[in-house]
């Protein structure tokens, strides 16, 4: 016998190949500014890098308007209406140049809020040439970030960046998808449906009360978010106003910075370190992945209605559901769902966490971690519009859900023995033991319809009771499922 030899281990030489990363346009890293890019799109406006930057140049403006505007700097000078919409347009025209301008400073500045100061600064010298006139503009460079710490522009910035990402776009994205859940559940309100309790068939609802419970655990949490504060300071180093204080002594700080607050239309917080504390960013983040766990669980749910064929999904023409099994229309959209909820409720799950902490009066583990809010809402976003796509791609196998039902009688156990203990109580004889009774002949077995018309024709209940027992079929005991989906209307929105 020939022995054997190990083979030859060794790999052939690797070509040399294309470095990826030196091609152009830049490839993406991650797929929500690759693959999914025009989902998460509108989250660019709010939650990117450039979109920061645009925010901390508009608190920059607007402190320069509000100390000028109320007199609070002596000696500072008084803008005019066209000076005011110059400052003003700096933020509105911010875009790719002025992108490319402000990466070019911060490169010497090796400090992000230091460059957008002196971008603002290089505007306010150009306004007089920019302008065509004479202008006080010049003169009003040092308010440019007057008596503020970078985490005063960047407070205000982040709590109007995430603002505007929820109000703008993940909030009215979760609403429309809400009020798609539940206009199904008004649709199938009637329809009935076997429940399954621990996988095992149970008392029949309906399939629109079923959607109905998931529509309203979710508007319940959008009432949250949309109640969630976003607070803001700007009170220096230490958030003593120190250097306030000693540069005008004779201005009401607290007023200057709880009406600038409010300017921004974010809530004044009046007490704090050199950061605004994060608490309202933990407190919103908690309440957005509370939404996010409850669709996640409305995605599981779809899945598995899916997989016993309660649900049908249409195909889409041409669409591949399985790489070699051509029968299959995969769950796609719903189990894309699921995963994207879980990164997203595992990063904002990280921000409340880390972002409630700060040594003393500052570190910086917040700067890099709040960098992560976009990706948190991001692939939530991306959740929200799969589940949407798929909701729409479903229909209802009736016959399906008729046969379920037909087939399993022994869910009107429940009924029969409720009736015989409403009977036992107004002293009918012979209603002993009726749980137990009906657990002899249900448990474990199947019972078909004449089964359970031959038991409750036997028991001897007066005729109205034993009358409505022989009417009721698994199909018609659904209670008051249909009925109570009208709740959905009744909270506010």
């Amino acid at each position: 016998m020939t022995p054997m030899t190990a083979p030859d281990t060794a790999l052939p030489p690797v070509p040399a190949r294309v470095v990826l990363a030196d091609v152009e346009p830049a490839i993406a890293l991650g797929p929500l500014d690759g693959r999914y890019r025009p989902t998460v799109a509108p989250l660019v406006d709010h939650l990117s890098e450039a979109a920061l930057n645009r925010e901390r140049l508009h608190v920059e403006v607007e402190w320069v308007l509000h100390l000028t505007e109320h007199g609070v700097v002596p000696g500072a000078p008084t803008l005019d209406a066209v000076e005011a919409d110059y400052l003003r347009e700096v933020v509105t025209s911010f875009g790719a140049d002025e992108i490319a301008e402000l990466a070019e400073i911060e490169r010497t500045t090796v400090h992000d809020v230091k460059a957008v100061e002196y971008f603002l600064k290089r505007r306010l010298a150009a306004a007089p040439e920019v302008l065509g006139r004479p202008t006080v503009l010049p003169a009003a460079a040092e308010l440019v970030h007057f008596a503020c710490t970078s985490e005063d522009v960047n407070n205000l910035a982040y709590a109007r960046m995430v603002r505007g990402a929820v109000r703008d776009v993940w909030a009215p994205a979760a609403t429309a998808l809400v009020d798609e859940v539940a206009a199904l559940a008004h649709r199938y309100a009637e329809v009935p449906l076997l429940a399954l309790t621990h996988g095992q068939p149970a008392t029949p609802t309906t399939l629109g009360k079923e959607l109905a419970v998931l529509a309203h655990r979710l508007r319940r949490q959008l009432r949250r978010v949309a109640g969630d504060e976003y607070l803001g300071k700007i009170n220096g180093a230490t958030g003593t106003y120190g250097a306030h204080v000693v540069a005008v002594p004779g201005a009401d700080w607290e007023v200057v910075a709880r009406t600038f607050v409010e300017r921004l239309g974010l809530t004044w917080n009046p007490l704090t370190t050199q950061i605004e504390s994060h608490d309202w960013q933990a407190e919103l983040y908690a309440d957005v992945a509370r939404f996010h766990r409850v669709l996640h669980n409305l995605a599981t749910d779809v899945w598995s209605y899916i997989s016993r064929g309660v649900f049908r999904q249409v195909p889409v023409a041409g669409a591949t559901g399985s790489s070699t099994m051509p029968h299959k229309v995969n769950p796609i959209r719903f189990e894309n769902a699921e995963a994207n909820l879980e990164i997203s409720c595992a990063l904002l799950d990280t921000l409340s966490a880390t972002l409630v902490t700060s040594r003393l009066q500052r570190d910086l583990t917040d700067s890099t971690t709040q960098r992560n809010i976009g990706p948190a809402f991001g692939h939530g976003l991306l959740a929200i519009d799969n589940v949407r796509r798929g909701l729409r791609a479903l229909d209802v196998d009736t016959d399906l859900l008729a046969r379920e039902l037909d087939e399993n009688w022994e869910v009107l156990g429940e009924p029969v023995q409720s009736v015989m203990r409403a009977a036992a109580v107004a002293g009918v004889p012979g209603m002993d033991n009726p749980y137990e009774r009906l657990k002899d002949l249900t448990r474990g077995r199947r019972l078909t319809a004449q089964d359970m018309r031959e038991f409750v024709a036997g028991l001897g209940l007066p005729d109205e009771a034993a009358a409505r027992l022989a009417a009721l079929t698994p199909a018609t005991y659904t209670g008051l499922a249909a009925s109570i989906v009208g709740h959905l209307e009744d909270a506010p929105r």
